[in-house]
């Protein structure tokens, strides 16, 4: 029967592998995970005082070092002082030089976010009047470039090889434990292991330049790698090689003794005891990127994290598992194929899987995006949808590989069968090999000093072209004689084949392939044996090149017979093909959610937005005098995130009218149960003051004469209650007078 060739996997692998490289080529290298939510003084605001300090709001809690901020007069010079202080919450502060002269100054920061990645921007404000500046106003260069593409590639590898690593060896464990003695899937296992290990080595030399300079001279710099061992990241990635030596033990019990254990009951032990270990170890790498990453930092981090752990175990069980399918499919040798009971198996692990992703998928993205705008609106909703399509269709053609499964049997490699249903081309296979067979058997067995026993050996196609005469014919043609190669003839005619090769009871050389007559001369010795031939050299050239191509006629006969065997089974083919698909889809779904955890999330990037829009942006005065200032705030439950505004008129020592509105991160008005405000002048250690505004509609509260004794740089803090439990207090300067 006539079959489809099916495309080479490797050809197709490399096809995908191109793909997956271009979409991680076209993601942003370096997108931010905390968004600048606020500043004092603002972008673009002109003040009438020179400040004391400036300060930025983020959207999360973010890592600082002794230059994260920067402050640059017109000509360039730092004015700052001092290293950058948390004043509050998600606030930070640093000092500036007192009698700033008139002009425009810049504000430069480089920070790390909680979860990990870096964060650059630059803004001005000017002091009396704008002026000249020589300072281009353009953020650091963290994140991107050259280290920001390795960076992320390294991440991809380290995603694929903990998927291999872990699903490989889960599928051993509870689907397949004969595959422990299969070469191929232990040399995927192993090679899951050695990427995995490499990729976070290389993490870790990378990440002090990614976040600092961006440059590669700087990857081997020891002071920074000093700094990153000090980080949260850092500490994740070391924590993560120390559980790849444990990952080592394990992977060498499971394909060494594992392999060799014979008795049931020691057999059973060692299986349960792999499988507590292997979840432990398994479960311990997971955490290693949910304890630096997305589930750190933001609502739930409690919850979020062992979500997260959950949900890469369900990856790694199902697309790891699917690859070493794959692989067993493709790979196993033909007397040892990979059982129909074990593919099924795999397809009720696979399920349940799919089922957890499923569940922590939905928290997941509920938990990043937030509402279903930030779908369409964020790139992180845009790239999630993309994530979403493509496990459809990852799920769709799972589905087809289990009608494959459900019709799939052992068939075994009967050799009667065989003969039977096998065409002309298998016959002239089948041909070949019994006289390969043949050959060997001759090449195996010396000549005897005494008799001769019967042959109808073939000479090798190469050598003779035909077959050798039988042995009771005893003399051979002259013609028949000159096919063997000269080699197999000594230089006098065979005098020297009587002295050295021995005789038969004739008198004659006694070597198999065609008598010799009464003097000896015509003696032919045999071309394949090694050591009887009379005549023939020990490390004759002649034998090597046989010995080659005999070698070369068993590897083609053994590789005939393996696809034979193998496409025997039309549903085991079927299946084939589809998980070759289904890991050509998973490869593109790696490579999308290798640039989801590198992109700001939909709800940080809403409230960034929502922050920016702000009529009177962030602790801005009007010409009236009139003061707002935006605030974002998180209290950690659930629908806690928000900004709170707060305007004040005219912002003058005396009487004030004071309007807070709260809003969510999409800009509608939020209503919570409660809204507290105080003002404190820290300078003259007055307050705090308190002030209860009434709630005048949704989202909406005033306070009427609020009195400010003294002018000054006073502290306004507001205290946001969504639940219960659940409050938080968010703070800014702003002058007063």
């Amino acid at each position: 029967m006539n079959r489809t060739t099916a495309p080479r996997p490797r050809a197709l692998l490399l096809l995908l592998l191109a793909v997956t490289g271009a979409l991680l080529a076209g993601a942003s290298p370096a997108s931010a995970h905390a968004a600048l939510t606020g500043s004092d003084p603002a972008q673009g605001v002109v003040a009438g005082t020179a400040p004391t300090q400036v300060s930025l709001t983020f959207s999360e809690k973010v890592a600082m070092g002794d230059d994260s901020v920067r402050v640059l007069d017109p000509r360039g010079k730092p004015v700052q002082t001092g290293s950058p202080a948390n004043v509050s919450g998600t606030t930070y502060a640093v000092k500036l030089k007192s009698g700033l002269a008139k002009g425009t100054y810049t504000v430069t920061y480089q920070v790390v976010s909680a979860d990990s990645h870096p964060v650059a921007g630059a803004y001005t404000f000017s002091v009396g009047a704008p002026s000249q500046t020589v300072v281009t106003g353009t953020a650091p260069a963290a994140g991107g470039g050259v280290v920001g593409g390795l960076y992320a590639f390294g991440r991809y590898v380290s995603y694929a090889g903990f998927l291999v690593l872990a699903g490989g060896a889960a599928f051993v464990l509870a689907c397949w434990q004969r595959g422990a003695g299969v070469r191929a899937v232990q040399r995927l296992v192993v090679g899951g292991w050695i990427a995995l290990t490499a990729a976070t080595l290389w993490l870790l030399l990378l990440r002090g330049s990614y976040t600092s300079s961006g440059r590669f001279a700087d990857v081997f710099d020891l002071d920074l790698l000093g700094q990153v061992l000090q980080t949260k990241t850092g500490a994740a990635l070391v924590s993560r090689l120390l559980l790849l030596a444990a990952a080592a033990l394990f992977v060498a019990v499971l394909f060494g003794t594992y392999t060799r254990r014979e008795d049931v009951t020691e057999k059973r032990d060692l299986t349960f005891g792999l499988a507590v270990g292997g979840v432990v170890v398994a479960a311990g790498l997971a955490t290693s990127w949910a304890m630096a990453e997305h589930a750190s930092t933001g609502l739930q981090p409690g919850l979020a994290m062992p979500v997260d752990v959950v949900h890469m175990l369900a990856v790694a069980a199902w697309l790891g598992g699917l690859t070493a399918l794959l692989t067993a499919l493709y790979r196993a040798p033909a007397e040892q194929p990979v059982e129909a009971a074990a593919v099924r198996r795999f397809s009720r692990l696979a399920f349940g899987s799919v089922l957890a992703l499923v569940v922590t998928g939905v928290y997941q993205s509920w938990r990043q995006l937030g509402s279903w705008s930030a779908f369409t609106e964020t790139r992180y909703g845009q790239l999630l949808l993309a994530k979403i399509a493509l496990v459809a269709v990852l799920v769709g053609i799972a589905g087809l590989s289990r009608r494959w499964t459900g019709r799939l049997t052992d068939r075994s490699a009967d050799a009667e069968r065989e003969r039977t249903d096998r065409g002309p081309a298998d016959a002239a296979v089948q041909e070949t090999t019994d006289s390969v067979r043949a050959v060997g058997a001759r090449m195996e067995r010396a000549p005897d000093s005494d008799a001769e026993p019967e042959r109808t050996d073939l000479v090798p196609a190469a050598d003779a072209g035909q077959q050798a005469p039988a042995r009771e014919e005893r003399s051979t043609p002259a013609g028949a004689r000159e096919q063997v190669p000269a080699a197999t003839t000594t230089g006098d005619g065979g005098t020297a084949g009587k002295a050295d090769g021995p005789t038969g009871a004739d008198g004659t050389g006694g070597q198999p392939g065609g008598p010799t007559g009464d003097d000896g001369t015509d003696r032919k010795p045999s071309d394949l044996t090694d050591g009887g031939g009379a005549g023939r050299k020990a490390g004759d050239p002649g034998d090597a090149r046989r010995a080659a191509q005999l070698a070369r006629q068993r590897a083609a006969v053994d590789a005939a017979r393996r696809k034979r065997l193998r496409d025997a089974d039309e549903n085991r083919f079927g299946l084939r093909r589809s998980v070759l698909a289904e890991a050509g889809v998973a490869l593109v779904l790696l490579a999308v959610t290798t640039a989801l955890t590198q992109t700001e999330p939909g709800r940080t990037e809403q409230e960034a937005k929502a922050a920016a829009s702000s009529p009177a942006g962030s602790g801005t005065s009007a010409a009236s005098g009139a003061l707002t200032l935006d605030m974002p705030f998180d209290t950690g439950g659930t629908d806690g995130k928000g900004v709170v505004r707060v305007d004040l008129d005219p912002a003058r020592v005396g009487g004030n009218t004071m309007h807070v509105y709260v809003q969510r991160p999409n800009g509608r008005a939020f209503d919570v149960p409660e809204v507290k405000v105080s003002f404190t002048l820290e300078a003259q250690k007055i307050g705090p003051l308190p002030v209860n505004p009434d709630h005048i509609t949704t989202g909406h509260w005033s306070a009427n004469g609020v009195q400010l004794p003294v002018a000054g740089n006073w502290r306004i803090a507001v205290t946001v209650r969504t639940s219960d439990i659940d409050q938080a207090t968010v703070s800014k300067n702003a002058q007063i007078g």
